[in-house]
């Protein structure tokens, strides 16, 4: 299961500093979405974060920065539905139904949200029931190529690899009211926390696929 970060929706004093700082801490995957920023924002966000961290970025906006930076890819929306005619490594995009994952084809992975209760957005609830989510599992709906979005800390990134996702994106429960208080130390036990959580299914899944082999 990879773990993926979001941004905060709209850009915040000292933002490039905190995400070098989780880059550092072995933040593997970024996806910066600021629906409401300029390419010129966009672009010195990008130029603050160090180049190093590149590779590790997704776009979901901003596509014609694409050219300017070595970027790991771009997150296709409703907003920017149309992939840029530079190759990128990654393209991802959002669904927000299960048939919608089913009829994606020829994605590096897809968001499907919300999967649980929005932790970020006040009456954004669950769209999928736990029976849904089984099935989907079942039927091969859910897997390796996609991630779960919406609600997801430490206690439901568990339930995200039961139900069979590939991934958990987290937005909330990371930056919480970081924007307003740059409390650092705060961050990095957030981000510890979300890692420490992903490290251990991955470590069950790993002896679990050991000991099928074994049989």
């Amino acid at each position: 299961m990879q773990l993926i970060v979001v941004t905060s929706e709209t850009l915040f004093e000292g933002e490039a500093s905190a995400l070098n700082m989780l880059f550092e801490r072995g933040m593997s995957a970024l996806h910066i979405r600021k629906p409401q920023a300029s390419d010129a924002e966009l672009r010195d966000l990008l130029l603050r974060i160090n180049a190093e961290f590149h590779d590790r970025i997704v776009l979901h906006d901003g596509f014609s920065l694409v050219g300017s930076f070595r970027l790991r890819g771009v997150h296709l929306n409703r907003r920017n539905p149309v992939r840029p005619p530079q190759a990128v490594a990654s393209v991802s995009r959002s669904c927000h139904s299960l048939n919608e994952v089913e009829q994606s084809r020829g994605f590096s992975y897809v968001f499907l949200s919300p999967v649980f209760n929005s932790i970020s957005k006040r009456g954004y609830a669950q769209a999928f029931t736990e029976k849904d989510l089984l099935a989907a599992k079942a039927k091969g709906v859910t897997g390796e190529k996609v991630v779960a979005l919406g609600g997801v800390s430490v206690a439901t990134i568990p339930l995200a690899a039961a139900y069979g996702f590939g991934g958990v994106a987290v937005l909330g429960a990371l930056w919480g009211d970081y924007p307003q208080r740059k409390d650092n130390r705060t961050l990095i036990r957030k981000f510890d926390e979300l890692s420490y959580t992903v490290l251990v299914i991955n470590k069950r899944a790993y002896s679990e696929n050991s000991v099928n082999i074994e049989l």
